[in-house]
């Protein structure tokens, strides 16, 4: 049987914050009640960045520029192939609806390191702030 292929997205405001929301708390679903990126499966004949543009549409609302979209990584992991994208975006959470899950939450690198996250979560987001120019100091 061929592994399930799903997409997440670091979706990083000005201040440096990664966007992420509070799974729903249904003993049925993987990772009930954690924080995660957003994301979503593939469909049929969908492309891994056709697919993470239609899932934050459907989840928050927000029509992203595929061409603002960049390709991180593609990881095997235990659930199955997750390709890994981030993008720039500047709104604030009340500006957009969530239609998936409990609540959503803008989280500093900090914040990020010391939460749990779902499906493996920090160790993406470890590798994403390892990846950026340091912040300049004031």
């Amino acid at each position: 049987m061929a592994k399930k292929e799903g997409t997440q997205i670091i979706l990083v405001n000005p201040r440096r914050e990664v966007l992420m929301y509070l799974r729903d708390d249904k003993p049925d679903i993987l990772y009930p009640n954690m924080w995660s990126l957003l994301g979503g499966m593939l469909e049929p004949g969908e492309t891994p960045a056709e697919c993470i543009v239609r899932e934050i549409e459907e989840e928050i609302g927000v029509q992203l520029d595929p061409a603002t979209v960049t390709h991180l990584c593609t990881r095997d992991l235990d659930f199955g192939i997750e390709h890994s994208y981030t993008a720039q975006v500047d709104f604030e959470i009340e500006d957009v609806v969530l239609t998936e899950g409990q609540a959503l939450k803008w989280f500093s690198e900090a914040d990020a390191s010391a939460t749990d996250l779902a499906y493996g979560d920090n160790a993406i987001l470890e590798t994403y702030f390892g990846s950026l120019e340091p912040t300049p100091s004031t």
